[in-house]
């Protein structure tokens, strides 16, 4: 397979956006989860998460804490665990987070198999809709259940915002949380050892100071690897330059910039609408909507316009270009956080992983 298009992770960013990050956590308190979804756990990743200070990796599917196994560090799995997975949730994941009794039982059965204590989170939903027990008296009877079943430690109370419902991180949800932790901690004589109160975007209320005292993990992921949090505003002292992407030029021509008789659907079932600019000189690049979509990148020549493009094909305006692009030139692009998630997981896409003592290509 060729080197291109390819995505570039460069690994001494991560890790010292890690450092700076670990550092403000715990000076509010907070020991933070490092999330490789956004890398699709590539080993790589998680490593230079645990050279900046995390000690705890998280991921949403079991696969990608397969791909971790041999790094020296405690796994977490964000997904409620499906009961078809239990057996390599106990052997390959420490903690899950959990919302069913079933679940828990069934991994209960797995751990005794395995001669295993696995630790579970219970999950309450806040509002934002996606896991959880809703209701209070659901989240007690989980944690009773958990709490009696052999093979189960209950560590944690967690909850998930600003990912399905948009839901933001407030002062007041996360004391909910804090206030049925205690009901839980109260009932059973217990101190839960992981408060979980939200994921990168709950940065934000941490650095305002509005983060209530008892709020003690947060699950950084976005923050980490790409520097952004809520509502993709940039994390202080983060960088933003973790992956960009770089694609081949494999035709130039002039070329008019509206279609001949253009009147059917394109590949995707949709109208294609153009903007007359006259002659102009067009690269193609061999990277499309199979591996990226193209609104989830932006070109770091600012005089290029992405035009559009098909399954295989990008098609850009260069005509503006300072830069003399030839066949066999490349184009870097800047990529959105949905860009990043999309050529990680393309297996098209060559994974370059950069740091200052070597540069290491995967060809899938």
């Amino acid at each position: 397979m060729s080197a291109y298009p390819c995505i570039n992770i460069h690994l001494d960013t991560i890790t010292q956006n890690t450092k700076n990050l670990v550092t403000t956590c715990q000076s509010h308190g907070i020991t933070p989860a490092g999330v490789t979804k956004l890398a699709c756990a590539y080993p790589e990743v998680g490593q230079a998460i645990l050279d900046g200070g995390i000690y705890l990796l998280a991921d949403s599917r079991i696969a990608n804490l397969i791909k971790l196994h041999h790094l020296d560090a405690k796994k977490m799995l964000l997904r409620i665990p499906a009961i078809s997975e239990a057996d390599e949730v106990v052997r390959y994941a420490d903690i899950s987070l959990n919302s069913e009794i079933a679940t828990l039982e069934t991994l209960s059965d797995e751990a005794i198999k395995q001669g295993k204590i696995h630790q579970v989170i219970i999950m309450h939903d806040l509002g934002d809709l996606r896991e959880g027990a809703f209701y209070e008296e659901e989240t007690f009877a989980l944690s009773r259940k958990a709490i009696a079943l052999p093979g189960i430690d209950l560590v944690g109370l967690g909850t998930n915002l600003a990912c399905y419902g948009g839901v933001e991180p407030t002062a007041e949800n996360q004391n909910q949380l804090i206030t049925i932790a205690k009901k839980i901690e109260t009932e059973h004589q217990i101190k839960l050892q992981y408060l979980s109160g939200a994921s990168s975007a709950g940065l934000q209320i941490m650095l305002n100071g509005n983060l209530p005292q008892g709020i003690n993990q947060l699950r950084l992921g976005a923050s980490v690897l790409m520097g952004i949090g809520l509502n993709d505003e940039r994390v202080p002292n983060t960088s933003q330059d973790t992956f960009d992407l770089t694609a081949e030029i494999i035709e130039i021509k002039v070329k008019p910039s509206v279609p001949v008789n253009s009147t059917a659907l394109d590949a995707f079932g949709n109208k294609p609408e153009f903007i007359d600019r006259g002659l102009r000189r067009r690269a193609i690049c061999a990277i499309g909507k199979q591996d990226v979509d193209i609104d989830q990148i932006t070109p770091k020549d600012n005089n290029i316009i992405v035009i559009g493009g098909s399954s295989d094909h990008l098609i850009l305006d260069i005509d503006d270009s300072e830069i003399d692009y030839g066949i066999g030139s490349l184009i870097e692009f800047e990529l959105s956080y949905g860009g990043v998630l999309q050529c990680m997981t393309s297996e098209y896409i060559t994974k370059r992983f950069i740091s200052s003592t070597s540069v290491k290509e995967l060809l899938c």
